[in-house]
């Protein structure tokens, strides 16, 4: 299974943005987590649709981990060429989050900035976004299926937050089935404490594995 790795910790459809005035040109930058270039694509698109109006619209994206330069992507959008984009990636890259894709909108202020200034202020745009917004890191989880008798359920439910899961999935019928996902370091631990507690009438199904953002860091 691929390696820990942190990404940004957004959920499908959420971004973090800021903004920042440079001579009057105002440069606002918008971040969010994407899994593959189509993904990264289509928040870029979301995000030119919303600033339409705007001078440009430059972007950039790393869909794998960091540094890994498989699924990458940039574009000047009309700044003069390798002063927007590329800086952009650079900073991605050189940064410890994979996954991550970010558009810096600039609304020109009347004051031309020359290349060093476009670069400097569309690369630390891009810095400044992976620096302050939050990250989880990649883990790998375990995919449970639990059937549990309707008087246990709160307290397994209990059990399961208390060893870092969470639950997908409940399907009432005759007991409670249980789809929930586990760190895959916690299984054991908690696989001994669903004997203790069920006095070794229960235990759990282990479905797949996937590789998923853990906590916030």
């Amino acid at each position: 299974m691929t390696d820990a790795y942190k990404v940004p910790d957004l959920a499908p459809g959420a971004f973090h943005r800021a903004e920042e005035t440079v001579r009057r040109s105002r440069f606002i930058v918008t971040m969010a987590r994407v899994s593959s270039p189509e993904e990264a694509k289509a928040f870029i698109d979301r995000i030119r649709e919303e600033h339409a109006g705007a001078t440009h619209n430059c972007w950039a994206y790393n869909a794998g981990a960091p540094g890994d330069t498989a699924q990458v992507g940039a574009s000047d959008d009309g700044e003069p060429k390798g002063t927007a984009g590329r800086p952009m990636l650079t900073a991605l890259l050189h940064s410890d989050v994979g996954e991550v894709a970010a558009v810096v909108t600039r609304y020109f202020g009347g004051i031309l900035l020359g290349a060093g200034g476009l670069t400097r202020a569309y690369a630390k745009a891009a810095k400044d976004a992976l620096d302050n917004a939050g990250k989880a890191r990649m883990q790998p989880f375990s995919v449970l299926l639990l059937e549990c008798p309707y008087p246990m359920f709160e307290r397994i439910k209990l059990l399961i937050e208390g060893h870092e899961g969470r639950i997908e999935s409940s399907d009432y019928g005759a007991a409670v089935t249980l789809t929930f996902l586990l760190p895959v370091q916690k299984v054991a631990d908690f696989s001994a404490a669903l004997t203790e507690l069920s006095g070794g009438q229960l235990s759990v199904e282990e479905v797949e594995q996937r590789f998923l953002p853990g906590a916030r860091e």
